[in-house]
């Protein structure tokens, strides 16, 4: 049997003359085949400088032409370049924090009016009815029944400023 040379790794291994005449006989091993069968490149994670191989079809799909080697640096990527502020899909303009604001002076989730404390059907009223208008001292917790009454009932809105003073 004659000897051959691998065409991935370079190792001497004996091949088969009915092999090399129906043109097999180029690999030492199906790991080496496999290596020689793949038609993308490695190519550096853009994130880390990782080598990583991407198939040719994972290279023309790709939007952005930047390559990861990982979800993570993926992840990392998208959350400091495309994903922020107006670019991200739920981005609101920035206008609606009110929740936030009542939170994080720690006013109690209770509402002014019935003092029902289920955080669940609590939702943040504007006092001077100015949504962008996000002070402290215009906005109140009320439940989903009594912020509709304040809204849609002049009576229930007189007791609600009763209420705040």
């Amino acid at each position: 049997m004659p000897l051959v040379g691998c065409k991935i790794c370079k190792r001497s291994f004996y091949a088969k003359p009915s092999w090399l005449k129906l043109g097999f006989g180029k690999y030492c091993s199906s790991l080496c085949q496999r290596l020689g069968q793949r038609t993308g490149r490695t190519i550096n994670c853009h994130i880390c400088n990782k080598k990583t191989y991407r198939s040719g079809k994972e290279l023309r799909h790709s939007k952005s032409k930047k390559y990861f080697c990982s979800k993570s640096c993926q992840t990392k990527w998208r959350n400091s370049q495309v994903y922020i502020g107006a670019r991200h899909p739920n981005w609101k303009s920035g206008k609606f924090a009110y929740k936030t604001v009542l939170r994080r002076h720690n006013i109690p989730e209770v509402c002014r009016l019935c003092r029902t404390k289920d955080k669940r059907i609590l939702a943040t009223h504007h006092i001077d009815k100015n949504h962008l208008n996000d002070k402290l001292s215009n906005l109140a917790w009320l439940c989903h029944n009594c912020h509709y009454l304040v809204h849609h009932d002049k009576q229930a809105e007189k007791k609600f400023m009763e209420v705040l003073v």
